[in-house]
């Protein structure tokens, strides 16, 4: 069998180690940020080699219920008034309502499944992370809810007198704290951090002594900062009074400051053309760009507002073409670049965008200040303490109640799907006076308290029907049907049983599974290297980048880690060790043989791949049938456990391979005693019979 060409195996080689330094920096990133910042150290000037991974490396491991500890809970749905043949789709849609619940709730890897007992069914809800019983109880609920709601245009009520004197009661107490707080941050001594601790409400910056950042004059801190520049306070000062805004007041400490890039002033004269970005003008596009090198041989800084006005297509062309002040980011590339290059009052030649044809007229430029503030906040009482904000939509009568049922339809001519409305006599009734009061207005659908729909009335429906139209796809129409026979049915669901995991038992069991899966490698490690020598060590180094690969994999796909899960990874490991036994036990028997080393090499791969190909396929589809017909726990081995053979079929067949062509083509590497097994279990008369043969 011929050798494979070196510069081929190189090329493999380089392109596995690729592979494991990206998959070995996303499973663990922390190792690559501190392992390049100790080289840089290394050297009393700086080396150069420091990058540190961005944050969207740092992508945690989703834990599940077991390991995160969290909430057990298991639902009984009445189906006893509903028909055999819509029990599916009434389980399939309170499943579904559960699961936007959950999601809102913002809990993370929320499990949700149905089981049929006999004629019971129930809905099985794993919360990693929620430790309240009753607070996600509260979150699931018992029924859907479905409802109509109409635009709000009502005004929100006056403040009563009653309301005022409190309110003012309470911003009164509110200064006199502040006041209080900004007398103790200016006493000598005085440890801000613990002072925010102690007195401020806003919980997001003080679990951070206060900190805002640094932050802008057209910032979201915007009036902070204006306080910050009118009193002109150096770095590491108070502003001296408090700072009152909309919603409270404010003890203001100005850390430092810096500046960063400029910010320019401009205005432009625009000149679209048919095909431009948001134009509506009859030019094409050599009459938009002569006319602009028209205007530019008129244009001074004197006339430049009025020509703006008589010729510009731009909405800022009323206002004399001005655009205000803008920073870095904020215009789009070709416009931000040519404002740049100008100098304060020049005006530019016609420069193209996607929108059309630009003349720019600079007239400003100033640094941008950014200023690093820390703050103790007292809230106020504000007008919505007492009257919330009006919502854009209201409650009309109709509801999921009057709703008989949903389904998809299609268009008699478009064939387009869209999805029915029926209603019951009272929803009729109600549909057409909500119908009537709305003709060219939106009536939205809420399920849930989120809006799944929001048709415009285009006529009085008095039948009771409805459609809803859209650009559906036929999944997005059942899917809307499905969701409006959930909110429309009576399914209630009963809890039978709830169980609370403690994080404590999670952690301890993950640590245990890690290190009983650390042992386990060493001791795999050890052997490998005493008995298999040279091809050992590079076991062990295809050990180590299938892990990579198979942690990497576990982020991205991306994989729940249960117990479970995690005994099918271990699992796996011994599978990706077992493919290379095969592989070394063939390779030893062709040595034995008198095949020179290359093509024992060559020759015991391919003999082995069969079994290694066989063993592996039944696996996977063990792995398939676990998958797709088992419960969540034994999903997740049988997912752990399907990857990580697919990916030991890869590192054996590949990465042993391409590192063993390399090795064996080195120097004293060539020697064929690095490649017999160190420890010979052979009686000494079968193995004197080998050595004769050789």
């Amino acid at each position: 069998m011929p050798a494979t060409p070196r510069g081929r195996v190189r090329r493999a080689v380089f392109f596995i180690l690729v592979l494991f330094v990206f998959a070995g920096a996303l499973s663990y990133p922390n190792g690559w940020n501190t392992a390049s910042s100790r080289v840089n150290s290394w050297s009393e000037q700086t080396l150069g080699f420091n990058p540190q991974l961005p944050g969207f490396w740092d992508v945690p491991y989703r834990l599940g219920l077991d390991l995160q500890g969290g909430t057990h809970l298991v639902y009984v749905a009445d189906m006893s008034s509903i028909p055999n043949s819509e029990h599916d789709d009434s389980i399939a849609g309170v499943r579904d309502v559960i699961e936007r619940r959950v999601n809102a709730f913002g809990v993370s890897e929320p499990l949700v499944q149905t089981n049929k007992s006999g004629d019971d069914w129930r809905l099985i809800v794993d919360l990693a992370g929620v430790s309240d019983i009753s607070e996600a109880i509260s979150l699931i609920g018992e029924t859907p809810i479905l409802e109509f709601k109409e635009e709000n245009n009502e005004p929100p009520r006056e403040l009563t007198e009653e309301e005022k004197a409190d309110m003012e009661e309470k911003n009164t107490a509110a200064l006199a704290k502040a006041e209080e707080v900004l007398a103790a941050a200016k006493a000598a001594d005085a440890d801000f951090a613990a002072i925010v601790a102690d007195n401020s409400d806003d919980l997001a910056s003080r679990v951070n002594g206060g900190s805002l950042g640094f932050q802008r004059e057209n910032g979201p801190y915007a009036e902070l900062v204006g306080k910050v520049v009118e009193s002109g306070v150096e770095a590491g000062s108070l502003v001296p009074e408090v700072v009152e805004t909309l919603s409270a007041y404010h003890v203001v400490r100005l850390e430092e400051q810096r500046e960063s890039g400029k910010e320019m002033e401009a205005s432009h004269i625009l000149l679209c053309y048919q095909g431009a970005e948001r134009c509506e003008s009859d030019l094409t596009k050599e009459e938009a760009q002569a006319k602009a090198n028209e205007l530019a041989g008129q244009a001074t800084a004197e006339n430049f507002a009025d020509l703006a006005k008589e010729n510009s297509t731009g909405p800022s062309g009323p206002n004399g073409g001005e655009l205000g002040w803008f920073g870095p980011g904020m215009m789009v590339p070709e416009f931000e670049s040519a404002a740049q290059a100008l100098a304060v009052g020049e005006i530019s030649g016609p420069v193209e965008t996607a929108f059309g044809f630009h003349l720019i007229h600079k007239t400003d430029e100033r640094a941008i200040a950014e200023y690093d503030l820390r703050q103790v906040q007292i809230d106020k009482a504000t007008v919505y303490d007492y009257v919330p904000p009006s919502g854009e939509w209201k409650n009309t009568e109709l509801s999921g109640k009057q709703l008989s049922r949903s389904i998809v339809q299609f268009h008699p001519q478009t064939n387009e799907p869209q999805v029915g409305l029926e209603f019951n006599d009272e929803g009729r009734e109600l549909f057409a006076q909500i119908t009537e009061r709305n003709v060219g207005k939106p009536v939205a659908i809420f399920l849930d308290g989120q809006p799944i729909s929001v048709p415009t009335v285009n006529e009085i429906i008095t039948g009771g029907e409805a459609v809803i139209t859209g650009s559906f796809t036929i999944p997005e129409a059942k899917l809307l049907a499905r969701r409006l026979n959930a909110g429309a049915l009576p399914v209630p669901i009963h809890l039978e049983t709830q169980q609370s995991v403690g994080a404590t038992l999670g952690n301890e069991s993950l640590v245990a599974s890690l290190k009983a899966g650390l042992i386990g490698f060493l001791i795999v490690a050890l052997f490998m290297l005493l008995y298999y020598r040279l091809p050992g060590l590079v076991a062990i180094i295809a050990l180590s980048i299938y892990t990579a690969i198979n942690l990497a994999l576990y982020k991205l796909i991306p994989v729940t880690l249960t117990l479970s899960g995690i005994a099918g990874f271990i699992l796996s490991v011994g599978m990706a060790v077992d493919a290379n036994i095969l592989i070394f036990e063939r390779l030893k028997e062709e040595l034995r043989r008198g095949r020179t080393l290359q093509s024992a090499i060559e020759e015991g791969f391919r003999r082995a791949w069969l079994s290694i190909r066989d063993s592996n396929l039944t696996t996977l589809i063990s792995c398939t049938i676990l998958f797709y017909t088992s419960s969540s726990l034994i999903k997740g081995f049988a997912l752990t456990l399907g990857v990580g053979v697919l990916i030991s079929m890869f590192s054996a067949i590949v990465v042993s391979r391409s590192l063993l062509r390399l090795l064996s083509g080195w120097g004293i590497l060539k020697s064929e005693m690095l490649y017999r097994p160190g420890l010979d279990f052979r009686s000494s008369a079968d193995a004197a019979k080998d050595e004769s043969k050789n």
